[in-house]
């Protein structure tokens, strides 16, 4: 399932960040961002060393990223010195359910849908963005992106809230699984809504010559 989670992932993060859409290759998915801090991803959907090699040949521009399940390290390792390290992508999917959420006192949330994105917002009375999140929807698979509490109102619930939300728009979509990248930051939150991990993308960067 993992790769057919990841590449839904891909598609859905293509369309709720309006990127063009993913081209579908042998060894996975590129997506032509075109922006200068991230001109090209390029998402493995294959583990082998020769897929990661020739996918390191093909992204000759500067801050191309490659996201590999390849432990760092190994490709590292393969990559060589063109390419750097950032991060790692932690992927967790949860099966949808319905679910309640309380608001709370001095909070709305709003959803405005566009197309297959729904973004949410949870404002204050005076009309402040204290927690947002999007959904984009893949078939049956929706696609979390961005979901951020300010910190001016964390700790009220309002992750809980705009997660609640993002779901029942993705239900509504037709979801029936959901899929996320997550931060260190948002993992607490998601384990605790009952996501679970089901693998770990590393991403490098192709720096200037």
């Amino acid at each position: 399932m993992v790769p057919e989670l990841t590449r839904s992932w891909v598609m859905g993060l293509a369309v709720a960040r309006r990127s063009p859409v993913p081209v579908e290759l042998p060894w996975g998915m590129r997506v032509d961002v075109g922006r200068p801090r991230e001109r090209a991803r390029y998402v493995l959907l294959r583990t082998g060393d020769a897929a990661l090699l020739a996918v390191a040949e093909q992204a000759a521009e500067p801050t191309s990223r490659i996201l590999t399940f390849l432990a760092p390290e190994r490709a590292s390792a393969l990559l060589g010195p063109e390419w750097q390290f950032r991060d790692t992508e932690l992927l967790m999917t949860t099966s949808l359910r319905r679910s309640t959420a309380r608001v709370p006192n001095g909070y709305e949330t709003a959803a405005v849908t566009d197309g297959a994105v729904t973004h949410v917002r949870v404002c204050t009375a005076e009309g402040e963005t204290a927690a947002a999140g999007y959904v984009a929807v893949d078939g049956a698979v929706a696609v979390v992106d961005r979901v951020a509490t300010y910190p001016a109102h964390q700790r009220r619930g309002l992750g809980t809230l705009v997660m609640h939300a993002l779901t029942e728009a993705a239900l509504a979509s037709g979801a029936r699984t959901a899929v996320l990248s997550a931060t260190e930051e948002g993992r607490a939150l998601y384990t605790f809504l009952g996501w679970a991990p089901c693998g770990s993308l590393a991403a490098f960067v192709r720096l200037p010559s």
